[in-house]
């Protein structure tokens, strides 16, 4: 193997979809079973996940996907929405504007993607009361006079015969805020799509929406339980995740795979593709003595697709540097913290608009010296997990961004939302986890289930850099 940072993106995939090679996207993406729950011919499909999930990854594949299929497939991004609903904070005037601007943006992507753009085009769409499939249905033809390639042509002759569109609207959390205007215009923009799809047959929506925006908007604005139905939860077990990695690895050395087939095998069966890649066990000290490589991935990772990319780019280049062609152990730890800093620093940036002093909270989760002496500095009963965080709380109690006090199972509930905590059992197998599941994710209510509570491995160094060896020392890996 050759780690060059070339060769290292070609394996493991960019962390950000739109700048991967569409090729190598292709190539590579596994679909998991949201993939047929979103790409189908239902009005509205909102995809909702937490950030490095994949939601661009799967709006990418899709696109190409209906484009060769000759579905006139269009793609709005935060530079085609600015200024809208900027200017009022009326609700109803906000979903007015809304619906405006996304007929108008579907208009004009339309006749441009045929070259077919003309002076007066806002007028005729106008004549029309502002619906952009009828306006298109009457405008675009298919004469002599009209110069398209074959494969635009067949799009447009497809569009004539069925008159359904695609529409992909994707990366809205760009600049979010979390302000109260940032929030009324992402209900706003849900209802109208909403409305458009209802009023034209045969224009199909897509959204994506981080987990905390799609929450904040869920919460302050009753109007969107309409759309309730039409979300799709994205997440991910870790054993799709590492039949992900193999399609990847696989790909990379020019081999084909079935996906259904690697899905039905064991977790050791997949790391055997993995071995002309990285060391088949890890070789460390502590609880992850001689354990399957695998293992040691799947629970430094948050079952998101971007974690895995982080931590084995990272360890490729330390490879790279030591001149070696396959990641070893030594690698992996030499990159756990600058990993796990990452990791912390994401989900900062990621709730802040949220709970605003989300990082004084996680902060305050390290451990105490006399925990530190005890060992008991990640896991908690629940009666502990509380008293941690009234402790906490003593410097200071915490609001949510809208103002509203935060009580001490609120804290407790958010830090299971946001994967920072997750719930801990022993089995005979090793460490079950259980991640927050996102049909509740619209409850602040902490609920016991005869689970205790766990830091999220991946935090661990961050929150404990000067001790290392005492996280592989306590640090039990996940169950297969």
């Amino acid at each position: 193997m050759d780690f060059s940072e070339y060769e290292l993106q070609k394996l493991f995939g960019h962390e950000a979809a739109e700048d991967e090679d569409p090729q190598r996207l292709k190539d590579y993406y596994f679909k998991s079973k949201a993939y047929k729950q979103v790409v189908n011919d239902l009005p509205l499909r909102i995809v909702v996940g937490h950030k490095g999930i994949g939601k661009s990854a799967l709006f990418q594949v899709a696109i190409d996907e209906e484009a060769e299929n000759n579905r006139l497939t269009l793609l709005i991004k935060p530079d085609d929405i600015i200024g809208i609903g900027e200017d009022t904070d009326d609700f109803l005037k906000l979903i007015r504007d809304w619906k405006i601007g996304i007929n108008e943006i579907i208009a004009k992507k339309a006749l441009t993607s045929f070259g077919l753009l003309f002076d007066g085009w806002r007028g005729k769409l106008n004549q029309y009361g502002g619906a952009a499939l009828d306006f298109l249905s009457s405008t675009l033809k298919l004469d002599d006079s009209v110069n398209l390639t074959a494969s635009k042509e067949a799009v447009l002759k497809e569009f004539l015969k069925h008159n359904k569109i695609s529409v992909y609207i994707d990366d809205l959390d760009r600049g979010w805020q979390g302000r109260k205007h940032d929030i009324q215009r992402i209900s706003a923009l849900l209802n109208a799509v909403r409305d458009i799809s209802t009023e034209n047959r045969g224009i199909f929506f897509r959204v994506s929406l981080r987990s905390d925006v799609y929450y904040l908007a869920r919460t302050s604005d009753e109007s969107t339980d309409k759309t309730e139905s039409s979300v799709i939860w994205y997440s991910w077990t870790n054993h799709e995740i590492l039949v992900l990695l193999v399609k990847r690895v696989e790909s990379y050395f020019g081999r084909k795979v079935d996906e259904d087939e690697l899905l039905k095998k064991h977790q050791s069966e997949l790391m055997k593709y993995l071995i002309p890649v990285i060391e088949e066990k890890f070789t460390g000290k502590g609880h992850w003595s001689n354990a399957p490589m695998y293992r040691v991935l799947m629970s430094l990772i948050r079952k998101r697709p971007r974690d895995l990319v982080k931590l084995l780019t990272l360890a490729g280049r330390k490879a790279y540097s030591s001149d070696l062609d396959k990641i070893s152990t030594a690698n992996l730890e030499s990159i756990f913290e600058e990993y796990s800093q990452g990791r912390l620093q994401d989900t900062i940036n990621e709730y802040r608009s949220e709970l605003p002093a989300v990082e004084k909270l996680i902060l305050g989760m390290r451990p105490s010296k006399i925990q530190r002496r005890a060992s008991q500095g990640y896991v908690y009963s629940t009666d502990q997990l509380l008293k941690k965080l009234k402790a906490i709380e003593e410097q200071g109690k915490f609001r949510w961004a809208n103002g509203n006090q935060v009580d001490t199972k609120e804290l407790a509930a958010f830090l299971y939302k946001i994967n920072f905590i997750t719930a801990r059992k022993e089995t005979s197998a090793g460490i079950d986890r259980k991640y927050f599941e996102e049909n509740r994710y619209l409850s602040n209510k902490f609920t016991e289930f005869g689970y205790d509570w766990e830091v999220h491995p991946a935090y661990r160094w961050a929150l404990q850099p000067e001790d290392p060896m005492q996280i592989f020392n306590e640090l039990e890996l996940s169950a297969n």
